[in-house]
């Protein structure tokens, strides 16, 4: 693997030349679990022995001539909010049911398996999917590998530090207000948030019915279009499965590193407050100018209703999330970390008619978001305005958490409002040699789109093969 030793696909070419094998990637990735794992706080469980099992049974597979396809072999984690038949769903709370899903494989777990991945164990989350790190709860504290002193970002936590410290090749993670592209963007990785139904969420634990997504991080765009072709397709367990063609992991290639004539939108408004990374706006206008060597044309655009819908994302995800704890909370009220419990009950302060509305805002948004993407092709902006905070920036002096300081500062939630799929990839460093990161987000089912940006945009730079200079290893 020495293009890439850290990319699932450049491992999956080595496994098919006879570089490596399933056994030496699992053992790798286990060894770098042994190292770093008690300061990093990426897993809740492992399967170590199952993993090893399971990467003979690939070996012995593919010497026989059996092909299970890119995956076939390759270590990958599960964010502990979706079920793994291997081990319980904690979804990182002392108050979910460990009898959740107990035995059972969510879907995009069972259709990983059926193409050969190797399910490494779970990673490690905030609870239920949303708050803040709690260092009082007796689950690992998710760290950041550029920095241990900061935070990995949230929710899919583990998946995203896991994959920047090696310790596998890709994961899956959930998204309802950014909770895949906040961490993909904090720890210097890539992650894909897909459209709202293209993807199958039964199985993981939810938060906002309507706005939760399951995607994949992984080094690179053209891992997480690998991951992407294999858990994507309806499925009737999710009602909001979407009627869509499934994916094809070769169809954002069809002009690899060309962008000629592609239409980018760039949004610069509401995305550099005033503190801001002070080497951000610089980052962000080099990584446009990278595009537009690829052959992009680009213009200004402004988001329609940036804050009406962002509003209405926390207004849906309060009240969606209340609805399912409601009766569990009202119980055990003190079982609840602070900053997940403030958040769930704020849905109690919401009244229908708020709720109502803030649909009606969505939808509102979805059509003008459909009028711009009429016009480009895909919309770029910076993930977040700043790099991975220290811990105790989350919350005020009381304990609390504290959203002006960190929240206000990412650009994530609005696209879970309308829908569309979102692309985040490292773009460069800031201040503190902190990872800062590109959203590429497409129109609605448009992933093949946005990942072939993301993949020309990462053919001419080399951020997302920028390592954690601790976390470093030998390839397999």
């Amino acid at each position: 693997m020495s293009d890439d030793p850290y990319s699932l696909t450049a491992a999956a070419r080595a496994l098919r030349a006879g570089e490596t094998s399933s056994a030496a990637l699992i053992q790798s990735a286990i060894a770098q679990a042994d190292r770093h794992d008690d300061e990093l706080g990426v897993y809740l469980s492992r399967f170590d022995e199952q993993a090893r099992r399971q990467a003979w049974r690939a070996d012995e597979e593919r010497a026989r001539g059996v092909d299970r396809g890119v995956l076939h072999g390759i270590p990958v984690a599960v964010k502990d909010t979706i079920a793994v038949a291997d081990g319980g769903t904690t979804a990182q709370s002392v108050v979910h049911d460990r009898e959740w899903a107990a035995g059972r494989d969510a879907p995009v777990v069972a259709r990983l398996r059926q193409a050969g991945a190797i399910i490494t164990g779970k990673t490690t989350t905030m609870e239920f999917g949303c708050g803040v790190p709690n260092s009082t709860e007796p689950f690992p504290l998710p760290r950041n590998p550029w920095d241990p002193s900061r935070w990995a970002g949230g929710s899919s936590s583990g998946t995203a530090s896991g994959i920047a410290a090696g310790m596998f090749l890709g994961g899956l993670g959930s998204d309802t207000a950014g909770s895949i592209r906040m961490p993909a963007a904090f720890c210097g990785v890539t992650g894909l948030m897909p459209s709202f139904g293209r993807v199958p969420k039964s199985g993981c634990v939810p938060l906002g019915y309507s706005l939760d997504r399951v995607g994949p991080l992984a080094r690179t765009a053209a891992d997480c279009a690998a991951l992407l072709a294999v858990v994507a397709g309806s499925h009737p367990s999710d009602p909001d499965s979407a009627g869509v063609p499934d994916l094809s992991i070769d169809e954002f290639r069809s002009l690899p590193g060309d962008l000629t004539g592609l239409r980018v939108g760039v949004v610069r408004r509401d995305h550099f407050p005033a503190d801001a990374d002070p080497e951000l706006a610089g980052v962000f206008d080099r990584a446009v100018d990278v595009l537009v060597a690829c052959g992009a044309e680009v213009t200004e655009v402004i988001l329609p209703y940036w804050t009406e819908v962002i509003v209405a994302t926390v207004v849906s995800a309060t009240c969606e999330g209340l609805a399912y704890h409601r009766a569990v909370l009202s119980q055990r009220w003190d079982d609840y970390f602070v900053a997940s419990r403030g958040l769930l009950a704020k849905g109690a302060l919401v009244s229908g008619a708020d709720y109502v509305q803030a649909q009606r805002v969505r939808r509102v948004a979805q059509s003008a978001i459909g009028e711009l993407f009429d016009r480009v092709d895909v919309v770029v902006g910076p993930t977040a305005a700043v790099g991975a905070p220290l811990f105790d920036e989350l919350v005020d002096a009381a304990g609390f958490q504290d959203d002006a300081r960190l929240f206000g500062k990412l650009h994530t939630p609005y696209w879970n409002g309308v829908g569309n799929p979102v692309l985040a990839v490292p773009m460069g460093f800031g201040a503190g040699h902190l990872p800062l990161s590109l959203q590429i987000a497409g129109p609605a089912f448009g992933e093949a789109k946005i990942l072939r940006v993301g993949d020309a945009f990462q053919q001419r730079t080399a951020w997302h093969r920028q390592l954690p200079p601790t976390y470093r290893t030998v390839a397999a």
